[in-house]
């Protein structure tokens, strides 16, 4: 048992530290996975949408904090508690999700590793399996070191992911895991393959005959069969090749302009997903960038999923004089972690990124 409760001890720590650290590189990412939880089509508890920020740093500094105290051996029964209630609500919320078909990616690991709802439901069994043998195990979690040097190591653990959290928020991602990060070429991840794999679909066809209902399972073809045709239902057996980008799309009012500004050399794209939740200090700071942008070359646009009453507005507010597009918005919060964010582009290939808090830093 000592032995178990030590192989345990080491991978459920480094698992939670880093699980929490990949959340933590990204807690906006994470909040956003939240809203989606909170949503009616999924737990139905929209009032706590607006906390969900404050909710991921919560949850995610816990995640590595504990992962740590777990590691050094700190406050065993506390840590063991906290763990063994943390998984047993994240056990909860994937066999959720996974049973009900309600949101298609965890978020366990961010963007960094995509899980099927499934997957992470059996990845958090396992966990409350190992949880479960420290719970019994409880008197075998010696201290690493003694007591001094184990409370300024679970400090500084605590200091230090409460400092990334904010550092991160207030700029951008330190780890950029998205199809959208510095270096790929938007293009190339919209595009499918020629040798792809094909989704695969089951088609179960439904047909009256001599008065009794009998189905007949194909992949497509429709069945030879001596009867009346009531109805047919799809399946989906394998979704086959997913391009990492699926959504993107920059359009006018009347036309779809993404083929040509993703040709465009020196693109500047300034992204908001809600005009109405953009930060005005980061808004104010839009017009002398954009300004000396077009005055040194580069094609500036706006990227937003508001309508045309707070397109105008923001222009005549902040007197921009760059043209605003639309795109979906959880496309736009995938594209940049700041509202605004700046993104700029070369022949549709990301060259930089930065939060509105950076934009001084920017080389044109």
């Amino acid at each position: 048992m000592k032995y178990l409760v030590h192989l345990s001890r080491i991978l459920v720590g480094i698992l939670f530290i880093i699980s929490g650290f990949i959340k933590l590189n990204d807690p906006l990412g994470f909040s956003y996975k939240l809203q989606e939880y909170f949503g009616a089509d999924v737990l139905n508890i929209e009032f706590l949408i607006p906390y969900a920020l404050g909710i991921s740093v919560i949850v995610v500094v816990l995640e590595v904090v504990l992962g740590v105290f777990l590691l050094i051996g700190y406050k065993p029964k506390f840590t063991v508690w906290s763990l063994l209630l943390m998984i047993v609500f994240f056990t909860f919320l994937t066999f959720y999700s996974a049973y009900f078909d309600k949101v298609k990616d965890c978020g366990c690991f961010g963007d960094a590793l995509k899980l099927t709802p499934w997957e992470s439901f059996t990845k958090d069994v396992i966990l409350l399996v190992l949880i479960l043998i420290l719970f019994i195990g409880l008197k075998h979690i010696k201290p690493l070191f003694t007591k001094l040097p184990n409370t300024i190591i679970a400090l500084l653990s605590f200091l230090l992911s409460l400092w990334f959290g904010y550092h991160v928020l207030m700029h951008l991602p330190a780890i950029d895991f998205r199809a959208y990060a510095v270096g790929k070429n938007l293009q190339e991840q919209m595009e499918i393959p020629e040798d792809a794999q094909k989704p695969i679909l089951e088609y179960t066809w439904t047909f009256n005959i001599d008065g009794e209902e009998q189905e007949f399972v194909t992949n497509g073809s429709y069945p030879n069969v001596e009867g009346d045709y009531i109805g047919v239902e799809t399946k989906m057996i394998d979704e086959g090749y997913i391009p990492p980008i699926q959504d993107f799309s920059i359009e006018s009012e009347e036309e779809n302009l993404t083929d040509y500004f993703l040709e465009k050399e020196n693109l500047i794209i300034v992204a908001m997903y809600d005009i109405n939740k953009a930060e005005s200090q980061g808004v104010s700071e839009l017009k002398q960038f954009t300004d000396t942008a077009i005055n040194k070359g580069y094609t500036v646009i706006g990227l937003t999923s508001s309508g045309p009453e707070d397109k105008m507005m923001l222009k005549q507010n902040y007197d921009l004089n760059f043209e605003l597009y639309l795109c979906d918005e959880k496309v736009i919060k995938t594209i940049v972690r700041a509202n605004p964010g700046i993104v700029i582009l070369d022949k549709g290939t990301v060259v930089n990124k930065a939060h509105w808090n950076d934009i001084e830093d920017l080389n044109l």
